[in-house]
């Protein structure tokens, strides 16, 4: 049963807010929001292939087609989807409309040592993860998620699983007041040494079936022929996890796999709060939930995707759209995007010569491609919050459930330009979305994201997003009404660009 409807609120909107909830309670790491959209994709019908394919070679077989629908990861933790159009041969002025997001939210990592003991308590050392509000991260319910590592079996193969532990095994605990009476008129802690979470005591590890390895390990020493023993290299290799973190932690996670703490070899995992995403408000007008920024653009990207290709495995065949309809989503965002399966990578570049070099369908230059793309960045934004209203440029100030917000900035901290929210400004008229402006104050700061770094790949780019208070808090808050409009503006904007686009000629 679906709770009392806002009265801005329809019911199909209220479903896209739960749909967007339950996104992110299944998503916890960026690995598990990839698997997530893909788990979306194939189910409306996309294909998944390899970025490692030779795009020419499987066009000319027909493993991708015309009107086709696919989709690649890389590192796990992005996501490449596109929908080829039917029409296209021999057409010079096709582009990519594509919407661009990221993965990746401020957390707690666990160190790759991160064995850790305090006084009676089992401990385990973390590093902060971009620019987190972790004042909000103490007396939590936290547990663990990421990607492991694991041998499959005697041929020694080895494979890359995602774990969840949906339980609380994490708490990172204030120090309370009567130890501190200043502590609500100045609290400032130290990440390093009064940030580490607890997750259990000591006595009862001695206690447990297992003990804690405290061995200290060293090179085998050479033989006659002067190499190491093999043998001896083998069994340090696999006892070399267990030095680094402790074996109860190793063992919850093997329990979870399903495999032995001997099969797991290395593993990324980041804390996360167990508690799911709600409804909230005296007309259900808010969300709460974790990782809002930047999920939000996950979740609604895909889905005006699929809103706009349908659930067939090809696009209609009187689809009339020229442009190749893509989603691009980055981790790395909020450490500034340079790596591998970051913004400023050449995943977009790659695509792009990808794209052009299947035979007989797109007879066009690289930079005519480029200059017929458009890019959407999509974002996060920041809400009016009433306690803090001197914060906010007295004409610039976004209201949840409103609708989407235009970022702008002079100094190309974001890359709108008159030009590119005039596209935007057109899609939204159509889709019949409401449009909200941002600025910051002159005397204020100012955020970036994945924008500015795609432009300079020679693409015209808007960067717009949707309301949110708390951002980079572990529990975000945004509007119930919000996610319907930022879908239903994708969702035209896929199948429809290449008409608006030819309404303002502009070199």
């Amino acid at each position: 049963m679906l709770p009392k409807l806002n009265p801005s609120t329809t019911e199909a909107s209220l479903k896209k807010a739960l749909g967007f909830l339950k996104f992110v309670d299944s998503s916890p790491t960026p690995f598990h929001a990839v698997q997530t959209a893909s788990q979306q994709l194939l189910k409306a019908g996309f294909t998944k292939i390899s970025e490692r394919d030779d795009f020419s070679r499987s066009f000319s077989e027909g493993k991708i087609r015309k009107g086709g629908k696919y989709f690649y990861t890389r590192n796990q933790s992005s996501l490449v989807a596109f929908a080829l159009p039917h029409n296209v041969k021999k057409v010079r002025d096709v582009g990519m409309s594509i919407v661009a997001g990221h993965t990746d939210s401020p957390c707690p990592k666990l160190r790759p040592i991160s064995k850790k003991t305090k006084g009676s308590y089992l401990m385990a050392g973390v590093e902060t993860y971009g620019g987190g509000i972790w004042a909000t991260w103490f007396d939590r319910d936290l547990s663990i998620a990421g990607r492991v590592i694991v041998s499959d079996g005697p041929g020694k193969t080895y494979s890359s699983r995602l774990v969840k532990i949906d339980r609380p095994l994490f708490r990172i605990p204030t120090l309370a007041i009567h130890l501190d009476r200043t502590i609500n008129e100045s609290w400032k802690f130290n990440k390093e040494t009064e940030f580490q979470p607890i997750m259990g005591l000591v006595s009862q590890a001695a206690n447990a079936p297992f003990t804690a390895t405290t061995a200290t390990f060293s090179e085998p020493a050479p033989t006659e022929d002067g190499k190491a023993n093999k043998a001896a290299k083998s069994e340090h290799n696999k006892e070399d996890i267990k030095s680094r973190h402790d074996t109860a932690l190793l063992t919850v996670l093997a329990e979870e796999l399903g495999v032995e703490v001997d099969d797991i070899q290395d593993f990324e995992l980041s804390l996360y709060d167990t508690q799911l995403g709600s409804v909230s408000g005296l007309n259900n007008e808010f969300l709460h939930t974790a990782r809002i920024d930047n999920l939000m653009t996950c979740y609604c990207s895909i889905q005006g995707l699929i809103e706009s290709t349908g659930t067939d495995e090809l696009l209609p065949a009187d689809d009339q759209e020229t442009n190749i309809r893509t989603v691009c989503l980055f981790d790395n965002e909020e450490v500034g995007s340079v790596s591998y399966q970051g913004a400023e990578s050449d995943l977009v570049p790659s695509l792009v010569e990808n794209l052009l070099s299947m035979p007989g369908y797109i007879e066009c230059s690289n930079a005519q491609f480029l200059k017929n793309s458009f890019l959407i960045s999509s974002d996060m934004g920041h809400a009016l919050n009433p306690n803090f209203e001197a914060k906010y440029q007295e004409a610039h100030r976004p209201q949840i459930n409103q609708g989407v917000i235009i970022k702008t900035n002079a100094n190309q901290r974001y890359t709108s330009n008159a030009s590119t929210t005039f596209v935007i400004r057109r899609v939204a008229d159509l889709a019949d979305v409401p449009l909200q402006e941002f600025e910051v104050r002159n005397d204020g700061s100012c955020g970036s994201t994945i924008g500015p770094a795609i432009s300079t790949h020679g693409l015209r780019t808007v960067d717009i997003g949707l309301p949110q208070l708390s951002m980079h808090s572990i529990r975000e808050t945004a509007g119930t009404k919000d996610p319907e409009y930022l879908i239903k503006l994708f969702a035209t904007y896929f199948s429809n660009f290449s008409s608006v686009d030819k309404q303002l000629v502009m070199d």
